[in-house]
């Protein structure tokens, strides 16, 4: 009930703010001489209510999900998906709409399996990880060394890794810290002698379901084939090695890396009434893994900052700056889109005003994490992020309404990351992950696990945001600083 009373409010503030503009050329003098102030006032709930009465956020979504499906970079899907978004963002209203061109990995899954032959025979579930090597014909059958951190690894004798899978039993405790075995398990295993890796996925909950996700290898230790195994499996061979039984398995991977092919990030704009050269960005990613239809992952955001962009460029007065969206390509095996597009718009990274990303889901929207990097110095940097969050005061007041006004210092998202680390500021959109993280990286990752009226709520955040940061006197970091590095440890 508490959104549909705030679309009613929303809708009559939108009616009013309507009905209070006057019309044709009267109507544009007037614009041109509103403030800042005035246009926010007729904006913010003229955006809110759009958003919380449209449905073309979801709309959007079901098309991608339901007929393109999931999106891994070097697939004609992800090429469907690109040209897809660039005909979405042309029909909307945005201008200047085009693709800016990236090479990207192409890493094919192949056929995969997992039986575990000792003590007893069953097969199990599990993902190979993207840009795994794969196992050869005759797969890997080896029994199974468990271990719970890469200290356990390290205080193992060379006798007990030689030969062996070695499987990371770890649960998860911040995705930051437990995503480290998925991304180096497999060359911290090759380096002790291992044939092959098995990875605990990378969740709080599970229902046996295997998580993927990129891994890396470093390139002086030999490359070994690694997996990920559902919580329920690791836990199950876990206590068979610890009570003294023989784990043997067999696995075989078909996967491989093969040439880099061209994507495209697709990007679209609502041109800046009066400092069309300074940028705000909406970003999100629309690749996605090879299983589940990339739903909340990321294909939410994309619908999102593509509805939000809509909705800026169809009100009566276009904010000072120019609005920016961008679907980056390859977020999850590479982060090409992202790194293409600091590389491709460098010359612009002083205009940006700020850059924001939605890339952890569908739930509620509770406020952003705010991301700055620029101070001459570690003190200097702190006082840039608490004026920068003191700065959005007013945005807070805006969006708490909607339940979003919590800020509080964090990282915006991957693909922005390297405008960031340039010193631009980043926001990233935050919300509720409980129910992201037990279909993250799955077959699961499906359109039904998504709410049509919570992603119309989060719309409205995206929206009213990027209009505000691309309307406000000044930005909310000032332009030109050092970016902080820190220091090296010894």
């Amino acid at each position: 009930m508490k959104i549909q009373r705030l679309l009613l409010l929303c809708l009559l503030a939108s009616l009013g703010a309507v009905l209070l503009l006057p019309s044709g050329a009267e109507a544009r003098k007037k614009r041109r001489s509103l403030s800042s102030e005035e246009v926010l006032q007729q904006a913010i709930p003229q955006l809110i209510g759009s958003a919380l009465s449209s449905d073309r956020a979801w709309t959007n979504l079901l098309w991608l999900c339901d007929r393109i499906g999931h999106r891994l970079s070097g697939t004609p899907a992800l090429d469907r998906a690109v040209a897809w978004g660039a005909e979405r963002m042309q029909a909307e209203g945005l201008s200047n709409v085009h693709t800016e061109e990236v090479l990207v990995p192409r890493w094919v899954r192949g056929e995969e399996s997992l039986f575990q032959l000792a003590p007893l025979e069953r097969e199990l579930p599990m993902l190979g990880l993207g840009g795994s090597v794969g196992t050869g014909e005759a797969g890997v059958d080896a029994e199974v060394v468990v271990v719970s951190s890469f200290d356990e690894l390290a205080a193992l004798d060379d006798a007990a890794v030689l030969g062996r899978v070695v499987l990371y039993d770890v649960p998860f405790t911040t995705y930051g810290e437990t995503v480290q075995y998925r991304v180096h398990g497999a060359s911290r295993a090759a380096e002790r002698g291992a044939v092959a890796a098995l990875v605990r996925s990378v969740t709080p909950e599970s229902l046996q379901t295997p998580h993927t996700g990129a891994m890396h290898y470093d390139e002086e230790l030999p490359k070994i084939p690694t997996a990920a195994v559902t919580v329920e499996d690791a836990q199950a061979l876990h206590r068979l090695t610890e009570a003294g039984q023989t784990v043997r398995v067999r696995l075989r991977m078909e996967a491989r890396t093969e040439d880099d092919v061209p994507s495209a990030n697709v990007v679209g704009e609502v041109r800046g009434r009066e400092l069309p050269d300074e940028v705000v960005v909406l970003g999100c990613h629309l690749d996605s893994w090879d299983v589940g239809q990339g739903a909340q992952d990321d294909g939410a955001g994309c619908v999102m900052a593509m509805e939000a962009g809509r909705l800026i460029a169809a009100l009566p007065t276009a904010p000072r700056r120019t609005v920016r969206v961008v679907l980056y390509t390859n977020e999850e095996n590479g982060l090409r889109g992202g790194v293409g597009y600091a590389e491709q718009h460098s010359e612009e990274t002083a205009s940006h005003a700020a850059v924001l990303e939605a890339d952890i889901g569908a739930g509620t929207a509770f406020g952003w994490r705010v991301d700055v990097r620029v101070g001459a110095d570690e003190a200097t940097l702190e006082t840039n992020r608490a004026v920068a969050l003191e700065r959005l005061e007013p945005l807070r007041e805006a969006l708490e309404p909607l339940g979003a006004g919590q800020f509080q210092p964090g990282g915006a998202g991957a693909d922005v990351g390297p405008m960031v680390r340039k010193g631009v500021a980043g926001l990233g959109l935050d919300m509720d992950r409980s129910g992201y993280w037990p279909i993250h990286h799955t077959h699961a990752d499906t359109v039904d696990k998504i709410d049509p009226l919570t992603l119309r709520r989060n719309t409205a955040v995206f929206a009213v945001t990027a209009f505000w940061l691309a309307e406000i006197e000044g930005r909310i970091v000032d332009p030109g600083q050092p970016v902080y590095v820190p220091p090296k440890d010894d």
